[in-house]
């Protein structure tokens, strides 16, 4: 099941843009000649949005802005909201309208909400996964270009959690960084120094000496890379019990984590545990069209 935690949603201002562009991706430069074609003019038609599958949904916005772009008088009564769990069979909404532009919209507001909600779909299921142990479920940037922030709002429809939206909400420094910068240390340092106390500096370790010497020189957060579930364990255990600062340090397994092994790593203790497929390659949810004659 998603997350009780409160989801906001985006605005419209965010997502009428976005959805513009996939319609005229979609129409091109003579729009739906086929509608144009063989439906009247001022026909009108109504449709239910159903899904074929049980998932979590994400998207319903996106899917009434497709349709109210291509006729401004069209009736969208959700029956469902971003973060709702649904069953096989059950009606997301019903539209009613000009029956040239709701086949126009049909489409783009179908990609929207089958890609959106198999997001949220993949993260309830992880966070149900780890439930018991309190470990949050984290996506990455590895999203698709232009579609983040709306993969990232799935990901939170879900139950899951954030981790940085772009290279300017927090410090990670990595080992790319690392071979240029010196040691763990001087890295952490320079960096807490260059932003200051309100923004978080994270590090990225992959062994235990790396992971002492990022606790003793401050690091807040700390991604455990690449570690197998014992070392995470000790990895988790150091990070609660030795630092120096009057809280623990936030740690977050990462490195290709399926979902598989998800309960043994959320048994080690992390806080975290940062998983790239739920934006790069979850599997789309069967939602369908169903045109009332």
């Amino acid at each position: 099941m998603p997350s009780e935690n409160p989801l906001f949603a985006l605005p419209d201002t965010l997502l009428r843009p976005m959805v513009e562009q996939a319609l005229s991706e979609d129409l091109g430069r003579r729009g739906d000649i086929t509608s144009a074609a063989v439906i009247a003019p001022d026909k009108t038609a109504k449709l239910f949005l159903v899904s074929r599958e049980d998932g979590v949904i994400a998207g319903m916005d996106l899917a009434r802005l497709a349709f109210q772009t291509m006729d401004p008088c069209v009736r969208f009564q959700a029956e469902i909201q971003d973060g709702q769990a649904v069953r096989a069979g059950q009606t997301l909404a019903a539209v009613e309208g000009n029956a040239r532009a709701l086949l126009a919209a049909e489409r783009t507001a179908l990609n929207y909400l089958t890609h959106l909600s198999g997001i949220a779909t993949a993260t309830a299921r992880a966070v149900a996964e780890v439930a018991e142990y309190g470990t949050d479920i984290v996506c990455s940037r590895k999203t698709i270009p232009l579609l983040r922030v709306l993969q990232k709002y799935a990901v939170r429809a879900g139950g899951g959690a954030n981790h940085r939206m772009g290279l300017d909400d927090a410090v990670l420094i990595k080992d790319n960084h690392l071979a240029y910068c010196g040691s763990i240390a001087q890295a952490v340092r320079q960096a807490k120094q260059a932003v200051g106390p309100l923004t978080c500096v994270e590090i990225e370790v992959d062994t235990l000496a790396q992971l002492d010497e990022a606790i003793a020189a401050g690091a807040e957060r700390i991604l455990l890379d690449n570690m197998d579930d014992e070392t995470l364990k000790e990895a988790a255990n150091r990070c609660h019990t030795q630092t120096a600062h009057p809280h623990t340090v936030y740690c977050e397994a990462s490195g290709g984590i399926g979902f598989d092994r998800l309960k043994r790593v959320a048994q080690t203790g992390v806080d975290g545990i940062a998983l790239g497929y739920l934006t790069h390659s979850s599997r789309s949810l069967d939602i369908g069209l169903d045109f009332v004659a």
